[in-house]
């Protein structure tokens, strides 16, 4: 049986109520989360790479800070240092930050730790997981993702 990506609640740096993978249909969508604020440099290249390819042509890419839920203060805190950090509106619009039990989500998705950023290539049509990795993409994975 396939496995399917979890509903997540969160916001973008827009400040817009976002559920992924829900709201995102029309393409397949290409999900990296990082866990970690020193994880960004290997997000920031994969999602280069992906725009290299002209794979945003085909896909929804967003990135997805997954962060252990903390008081409204902490979280409110936190988004608006990002989106300080962050001026370009599409990525703000493309970071959709969680709060939620970090320990639940890598148990739901068969996460060993979050030493590093995890990628999903996820069906719009019924959420299901197409292709998974662990680490920046490579060329090799580019490759298998144009093969879907």
């Amino acid at each position: 049986m396939a496995e399917t990506f979890p509903s997540l609640h969160g916001r973008n740096l827009n400040k817009q109520n976002i559920t992924v993978p829900d709201d995102y249909s029309e393409k397949n969508l290409i999900v990296f989360a990082a866990f970690q604020q020193w994880h960004q440099p290997d997000v920031d290249h994969s999602i280069a790479l992906l725009e290299q390819n002209n794979m945003q042509q085909s896909y929804h890419i967003i990135e997805v800070p997954v962060i252990q839920k903390s008081t409204w203060f902490r979280q409110l805190r936190l988004d608006t240092i990002m989106r300080a950090g962050i001026r370009a509106p599409h990525i703000r619009q493309r970071t959709v930050t969680v709060y939620l039990d970090k320990a639940n989500f890598c148990k739901q998705l068969n996460i060993a730790n979050d030493n590093s950023i995890h990628w999903f290539v996820i069906a719009h049509s019924d959420k299901q997981i197409l292709l998974r990795g662990e680490g920046k993409l490579t060329p090799e994975d580019i490759s298998q993702i144009q093969k879907l």
